[in-house]
């Protein structure tokens, strides 16, 4: 008997609550195990047009909707018993006639509902009027519309189309929204008759899956809103498993998987590379500790896959190696070259430049270029430092940093730079490497002297690095050159276009706040303006308050109407600039008559609580429903930030980063977004306005 579970299934069985949840998987269990036992209940569904669709008793309420046919069952669908029902009798199995994949097809009794429903969201001006009419019909079949829907399809207005997509497989709806925004939608090969089995087609595995057993079964049931474990998209598939020539890397906004490609890579590059060390590498704590929470999830039962897989932060693998090859090592830490740089002014107090400058251009220029001698400064091309310095101007400074320099030696302590530069070197010099693979994810974030490090590890073996990141969402690194470093992905990165977990509504308002095309210092751009949402939502509320006090009545008003709506607290987040406006999230979570918790850097979420966090700590994170909140004109950007620009050109780069960093903030945010500030608020409330 061949076992089969259906996205539709994993997805509603996530809308139950626990103790139904509980009951509908073990009454999953016991299909599997034997489908003929005669304590489970078939029902015949009569109503239904595909004569194959049967219910099957969980519970007094409970029914899961299967597809039984000889030597198959397909689990489709749960829920409570007529809307069960009702999702059987609007759809049948079918194989598209022309791409070859299995799909689900929505009956058309619903047809007048689509064409007369009302605007859902925003059209951009590359819909027109009509925007498939001039579509052959071939064209759109090839796309994977169902052929019934057709006119549906090419009578369908800016109005209708969103609300349309929401009734089409998924790569038809994909492939419309990618033709009514101007680009131009990805065919999954192989098509037709080349196809062995409907169900092998790269569209019908994206919703598709074979249980081999109870384990896979039970690691697919485990967490069912987390479909990316079962569930790929072709073109991440199409990513996890390619062989690459040298460092690739898959781009794409926020909320198009790319953490999940590179999760899905590092456990394929275990299962087909035995006994090979695969490194997945990330910047911070919490980013790390969620990565290794997915990876259980991904391969938990798999022992041998996950033992040769790493998780940790880049400095902490670093320290670790260091530790492991080299000795130990004491690390000055941020407040320690503060001090440094105290004890050098005091003998330069002629210099004229600030504090914050000095660190800044320690941190992102001398530290991150590991620059030793007078020339190195002199002649380093600063890049991401827009302010202009003379060569006088730099050998004042240089003289600065020459005595933190000294000063470091002579205490014993280095800097976590210096310390994978040295490590660097190490490398570079050892036949003895620790890693085969190695896979990063927020790569947009890493470091100079991170990217050297990583260089070294690859070593140029083909296939041995792979990065996943947005430039969109840089929030910490000053730009620079990875193919300076030996890291050149030109040819080789990817860019991801379907957002899973972020509504329309949201991306599109999100997005203006950034360009519509991104590039790095080697020239890779990323074109933002052709990415498509997989699903509508509320448009979000961008809300402007007299003061602090009547926002957080807004905002706790704005919760108060979530919970009541059925989103539970811990799938809410409160999210501010800086810890300086803690006070104010309690307050509207309070206002709300809801708990709190602050988020850590293991970032964990706790039942029954709303998190409350910096736009920092959220990043890797996602919530049903996010306020960003204290968005007021010296709160963001960071009035300190701005204070430390000592040339006018370097305001560019702040504002950049601080765009960047309330894009990341609202991306985190699944079906509903509020964005708040108090009078005078923020500038990018505009921007997001649109």
């Amino acid at each position: 008997m061949q076992f089969r579970i259906a996205d539709s299934f994993v997805s509603s069985l996530a809308g139950l609550n626990g103790a139904e949840q509980k009951a509908a998987k073990t009454t999953a269990f016991d299909l599997q195990v034997n489908a003929e036992s005669p304590g489970l209940s078939f029902h015949k569904i009569d109503r239904a047009k595909d004569k194959n669709f049967w219910s099957v008793r969980v519970s007094q309420d409970i029914r899961i909707i299967v597809r039984r046919v000889p030597g198959s069952i397909l689990l489709c669908y749960v829920d409570h018993h007529d809307k069960a029902y009702a999702w059987a009798e609007r759809r049948r199995l079918e194989t598209h006639p022309t791409t070859g994949a299995a799909q689900f097809v929505e009956i058309r009794e619903r047809v007048q509902e689509v064409r007369s429903t009302k605007r859902v969201a925003e059209p951009t001006a590359a819909y027109g009027n009509l925007p498939f009419a001039g579509v052959a019909d071939a064209e759109l079949l090839r796309y994977g519309v169902p052929s019934e829907w057709l006119p549906d399809v090419r009578n369908a207005t800016e109005d209708s189309i969103l609300t349309l997509a929401d009734h089409l497989p998924a790569e038809a709806a994909e492939a419309l929204l990618e033709l009514a925004t101007g680009g131009t939608p990805r065919v999954s090969a192989p098509q037709g008759a080349s196809v062995a089995s409907p169900f092998d087609h790269p569209d019908a595995l994206r919703r598709f899956r074979v249980m081999t057993d109870v384990g896979e079964l039970t690691r697919a049931l485990d967490a069912p809103w987390d479909r990316w474990t079962v569930f790929l998209h072709p073109a991440q598939r199409e990513l996890v498993e390619r062989s690459y020539d040298g460092p690739a890397r898959v781009a794409g906004s926020a909320g198009t998987g790319k953490t999940v490609v590179a999760l899905h890579r590092a456990v394929h590059l275990a299962r087909t590379n035995r006994g090979s060390r695969i490194q997945l590498a990330t910047f911070s704590d919490s980013l790390a500790s969620a990565l290794q929470l997915k990876l259980l999830r991904l391969a938990g039962s798999e022992p041998r896959v996950l033992e040769n897989i790493d998780v940790a932060t880049l400095d902490s693998i670093a320290l670790r190696l260091y530790k492991s090859r080299m000795g130990s090592a004491a690390i000055a830490n941020a407040d320690d070259v503060s001090r440094l740089i105290d004890t050098a002014l005091l003998a330069h107090p002629d210099s004229n430049f600030s504090k914050r400058f000095l660190l800044t251009e320690w941190r992102d220029v001398v530290d991150a270029w590991q620059l030793r001698s007078w020339e190195a400064y002199r002649d380093v091309a600063r890049l991401g430092r827009k302010t202009r310095l003379a060569e006088r101007q730099r050998r004042i400074l240089w003289a600065i940093f020459e005595d933190v320099r000294r000063q470091l030696e002579s205490s014993g302590k280095m800097t976590t730079a210096d310390l994978l530069e040295s490590l660097t070197e190490h490398m570079r010099e050892s036949r003895q490497l620790p890693y085969d693979f190695v896979v990063v994810d927020e790569a947009q974030d890493v470091s100079v002297a991170q990217l050297r490090f990583l260089s070294a590890l690859g070593a140029g073996r083909p296939g041995s690095l792979f990065f996943a990141g947005d430039l969109g969402q840089r929030i910490f690194q000053t730009p620079f050159s990875w193919r300076s470093l030996g890291v050149d992905v030109r040819g080789r990165s990817t860019i991801l276009r379907v957002n899973y977990r972020t509504s329309h509504q949201i991306r599109t308002q999100a997005d203006c706040l950034l360009a519509k095309e991104l590039a790095d210092v080697d020239g890779n751009k990323e074109k933002r303006i052709d990415t498509v949402s997989v699903f509508n939502g509320p448009r979000p509320l961008v809300a402007t308050s007299a003061d602090e006090r009547a926002e957080g009545i807004a905002v706790g008003r704005w919760l108060s109407e979530r919970a009541r709506e059925g989103v539970a607290a811990e799938e809410m987040a409160v999210l501010v600039r800086s810890t300086g406006q803690y006070s104010r999230a309690r307050a509207a979570v309070e206002a709300a008559g809801l708990k709190h918790f602050e988020l850590d850097a293991s970032g964990r979420v706790e039942n029954a609580r709303v998190a409350i966090g910096t736009m920092h700590q959220s990043k890797g994170l996602e919530f049903r429903a996010v306020v960003v909140m204290a968005c007021d004109d010296e709160v963001l950007p960071l009035q300190e930030r701005i204070e430390a620009v000592v040339d006018d050109s370097d305001l560019e780069d702040v504002y950049d980063t601080e765009r960047h960093l309330l894009y990341v903030a609202c991306t985190r945010a699944r079906d509903h977004l509020m964005v708040s500030g108090a009078e005078p608020a923020s500038e990018f409330l505009k921007d997001l306005r649109g």
